[in-house]
Formats: structure tokens, sequence, C-alpha cells
């Protein structure tokens, strides 16, 4: 007699053996609440990272082009002489091929009071370069840059703006220590300018710090002749920075003092990165313990199917054959939640900004206040990279969490399974 024939890897009798032990009985109840917070557990821990991963990416590209958008790339500043070839120094560094603006500024802290008094960073610029500066031109909300070389007022942040009661035409009075020059030394100066524009760019930290006023009244003002204090420059391509920068350094022909903007905030952007992969980490660890019960409940679903197994490999059935069919059982919860937790993860990532303002009424509180988080909404950018990466992670924990009791259930002994029966 001829013995029976293995059955085909994963066919359709494993499947229907494999999905028949994930249904609910009376005897393996248990079990399958087991199954159940496992699926719960790896659809909330790949939602969760996805979701986590998502609104870091969006810290980290939100506050690049904000930072970027008005401080500039590369930042010039003289090594030697008094800053007055400025101008050429713009042009020359203007001429490099990649650079998209180059803009002398004056600069220095100051303080803005009307019935309050605030610290701010007052800033000296031409009308023709605030119009191109890319974090001002597009984000101005009330009044206008027109005339602003000419007009005698400021531009000053939306949230400085708040603080100090300003509107547009109103006055604000600007104190700094570096003023006249007198035979007992520098005293204090004070002015009063009407605001023109206000402006919006979106990081709370910058919106209530900048004042713009024109290039030939800052200079004036803070005792700068006819000096600047920096040349900002912008880039095309700030990922090929350092090529650009060698070209700069050629092209300027007066010795400079070069940073930029990674220089100028690398602790800043170091932190968002160790927090990203910190996060990435512990929110992992829901996913390993949800990998871990698919462990435990497939144990128990071995030892409460002793009986079933037995009679399946009396029947003709493989050792292979009855690993499989555990296998698929265990793979089916891991990746049902790993599909469940990429399709809710994004569905939240894409509309984490009307999910933060829905639990801010529900709850009646700020869940994201801007003075702490620097920006004024919450952002999110969703990177198929993330998603694939913590998706197949999740796959990969699932599989290998159902080989061990795969493996107890084909080597378990059919004639030790029935000897009582």
């Amino acid at each position: 007699m001829d013995a029976p024939k293995a059955t085909r890897p994963f066919s359709p009798f494993e499947w229907m053996i494999a999905l028949r032990y994930l249904r609910a009985r009376r005897r393996t109840g248990f079990v399958s609440v087991i199954a159940l917070f496992s699926f719960l557990g790896i659809m909330l821990g790949v939602a969760t990272l996805i979701v986590v991963m998502s609104v870091m990416n969006g810290f980290h590209k939100e506050l690049l082009e904000k930072i970027v958008g008005i401080n500039g790339h590369i930042f010039l500043q003289p090594a030697e002489s008094r800053f007055v070839d400025y101008d050429e120094v713009a042009r020359q560094a203007a001429s490099v091929q990649g650079v998209e603006l180059a803009i002398p500024m004056v600069e220095s802290p100051a303080a803005a009071s009307t019935n309050t008094m605030t610290f701010a960073l007052v800033r000296g610029i031409r009308e023709a370069d605030i119009k191109r500066l890319p974090g001002i031109a597009r984000n101005v909300k009330l009044g206008t840059l027109d005339g602003f070389d000419t007009s005698g007022g400021v531009a000053v942040g939306q949230r400085l703006a708040e603080n100090l009661g300003l509107r547009i035409g109103d006055k604000v009075k600007i104190l700094t220590a570096n003023g006249a020059k007198t035979p007992f030394g520098i005293t204090p100066r004070s002015k009063v300018y009407p605001v023109t524009a206000i402006f919006q760019i979106g990081m709370a930290e910058f919106d209530n710090l900048f004042i713009y006023m024109a290039l030939p009244e800052a200079q004036g003002f803070f005792n700068k002749d006819d000096e600047a204090s920096v040349v900002e420059i912008f880039v095309q391509k700030p990922e090929e920075i350092d090529a650009i920068k060698e070209k700069i350094e050629q092209a300027v022909l007066r010795p400079m003092i070069m940073t930029d903007w990674r220089e100028r905030n690398k602790t800043f952007f170091d932190a968002l990165n160790v927090e990203h992969n910190v996060m990435f980490i512990i929110l992992t660890l829901i996913i390993l313990v949800a990998a871990l019960n698919i462990i435990s409940g497939l144990i128990m679903l071995v030892k409460d199917k002793g009986h079933d197994i037995a009679i399946l490999r009396t029947m003709g059935a493989t050792q292979a054959g009855v690993m499989r069919i555990f296998l698929i059982t265990g793979a089916s919860i891991g990746i049902a939640g790993t599909l469940a937790g990429c399709l809710s993860g994004l569905i939240l990532a894409l509309n984490v900004e009307s999910v933060r303002q829905f639990l801010n009424w529900l709850l009646n509180a700020n869940l994201f206040p801007a003075e702490i988080y620097f920006l004024t909404r919450l952002p999110s950018v969703v990177e198929p990279s993330d998603v694939i990466s913590v998706g197949g992670m999740a796959l990969v924990l699932s599989v290998l969490a159902t080989l061990y009791p795969s493996w107890r259930a084909a080597k378990l002994d059919p004639v030790e399974a029935l000897r009582y029966e």
C-alpha cells in the first residue's frame, strides 16, 4: 500500500485548518482573546510609529524651512577690517553658481517698548532684499513692504505685535545700548518708529523676536556708519552647501568668517534626530510585546490542539505541513495587524492637525502650545520609506514569533498525544 502523499506547501487545506484555529470556540476562547490582543497590539504599534515618525519628519522639515527661510544658508562676516565693502562682497558671492540670494544686513539686539517692554532682534535690510527674503515676503499678514526704504517705519513679527499691542500705524519705541558716543562713553539711544507691516513666519520664536527696518536707518541707529554686520547667502541646493562654500571662498576677495546653518543650529537638529531615533526604539517595543503575545497564544493553541495535531499526523500530514499550519495562524495575526496599523497610521498622519484641533475642542485645552514647540500648527510629513520600514519590521517580528510554537507543534509525537485517548 502506497504511503499518503504530503500536501502541497501552503495548500488550501493548510489554510483552511489554520484559519479555523483563529475562530473563537468554547474551549479555545481564551486563545482567541490573546490573538485579538496581539492583533490590536501590532496595529496600535505600527500606527503609532507611523504617526510619530511622520510628525518628527514634519518638525524637521518645517523648522528647517522656517529657520533657513529667514536666516539663510551661509553667513559671511568680516575677519579683519570694517565691513564697508559689503555690496562688493554680496556681488561676488551672488556670482557663484548655485547661489540664489546674497543679502547684506545690519543686525543688533535691542528692546522694543510700548506700554510693556520686550527683547527684540533688529535687522537693517534694503526694501529690494526684504521683498526677496523667503520667510518674510510671502508671510506679510498686515500692511505692506512697499516704500520700506523711505517710509521710516518697521516690520514686526505677529506675536511680537500681539505682545506689545501693536497694529498697523501704531508707534513702537526701540532702545539700544549702542547709542551716541560722548566724552563719557556710549549712551543708550531710543527712537519711535511707526509699524508699516506685520508678518507671520509660523515659528513662534521668530515671530516674537524680529523687527526689520531700512538698512540706512539701522546703520545710523546702531552707530554702524556705512558698515554691515553680515551678508546672508541663500543657495539653491542646501545639500550641496559644502561645495558652494568652497566656491564662495574663491570668489570673495577679502578675508571672511564663513559659517552655515548647520553650524548655527547643530545642537537643535542633533536633538531632533536623537529624539526621532529614541522614539522609534521605544515604540518598537509595543510591536515586540504584541509579537510575544503571538508566541504565548500559539503555544497555548498547540497545547490545546495536541489531539488534533496527532490525528492530522496519523492521516498523513507531515511535520512540515503541521509547522506551516501554525505558521499561517500566527503570521495571519501579524499581517492583518500590520496592514490595519499602516492604514490607520496613514489616515491619522495625513490628518494630524485636524485631530489636534478636535482634541483641543473636546478637552478644552491647548495640546500643542506654540511657545513650547515653536510652530503654530502640528506638522506631519509621511515618508514612504518610513512606512515600508515600519511595516517590514512588524511583519518580520510577527513571522519570527511564530517559528518556535510552529516548530513545537511539528515535533509533537502523535503516539504520546493519543496514548490516553
